[in-house]
C-alpha cells in the first residue's frame, strides 16, 4: 500500500510539473507573440534584448544618432587654462563606432569612440606625441534640450614629457572637473 500511494505521489507531482512547465513555456511565448524586436533582437519574456549599438523598446533606435553633430567644447584641465572650441562627431564603421575630429582642440586625426547607450567610450589611443582615453556621458539639459549635454572625462597624457592634463578623469587626485560638451 505505501508502495502505491508513493507510485500515485510521485506520479502526481511529476504531471504537474509537466504541467506548468508547459504552461510557463507557453505563456512566455506568448509574451513574445506580438513583439518585433528590430536590428537582431531577441524577445524574452516580453522584452527585446538589443544588440550592442542599438537600444529602445524594440531595439529600434541606434545608440550613437544622439551622440552625433557639432558640439561646443567648455574646459579647463588641471595643466591648461580654460578654453572654448568645437569638435565634431560622426559615425565610425560599426553600429557602435564613432569618430570625433578636432578633439582636445590639438589631434588633426580623427580619435575613435564607441557608444554604449548614453555612454562615450573613448579607448587609449596615442597620436601626435599624446596618449589620450576617457569616457563621457550624455543627458539633458535645460538650456540645450535632450541629448544636449556630455560630460566628458578624459586624460592626455604627453609621451615626451609623461605631463598629465586631466579633464575630471581623476578628479579626487587633482580636483578636476569634466570637460562639459554642449550641441
Amino acid at each position: 500500500m505505501k508502495s502505491r500511494l508513493k507510485t500515485i505521489t510521485i506520479t502526481t507531482l511529476l504531471s504537474f510539473s509537466v504541467f506548468a512547465a508547459l504552461v510557463y513555456s507557453s505563456c512566455n511565448r506568448d509574451q513574445c507573440k506580438s513583439i518585433v524586436c528590430a536590428y537582431g533582437g531577441v524577445c524574452n519574456n516580453g522584452v527585446c534584448n538589443c544588440p550592442s549599438g542599438y537600444e529602445g523598446t524594440n531595439c529600434e533606435t541606434i545608440s550613437r544618432y544622439k551622440f552625433l553633430g557639432n558640439w561646443s567644447v567648455f574646459e579647463k584641465g588641471s595643466e591648461t587654462q580654460a578654453a572654448n572650441y568645437g569638435v565634431t562627431i560622426s559615425e565610425g564603421a560599426k553600429v557602435s563606432d564613432v569618430v570625433i575630429t578636432n578633439f582636445y582642440n590639438y589631434f588633426t586625426v580623427p580619435i575613435y569612440g564607441s557608444v554604449i547607450h548614453d555612454t562615450l567610450i573613448i579607448p587609449n589611443q596615442q597620436y601626435q606625441g599624446k596618449v589620450l582615453f576617457g569616457i563621457g556621458y550624455i543627458y539633458t539639459s535645460t538650456t540645450y534640450g535632450q541629448f544636449g549635454g556630455i560630460n566628458m572625462e578624459y586624460e592626455i597624457v604627453d609621451t615626451a614629457t609623461q605631463a598629465v592634463n586631466d579633464f575630471g578623469y581623476n578628479a579626487i587626485l587633482d580636483h578636476s572637473d569634466a570637460s562639459e560638451w554642449n550641441k
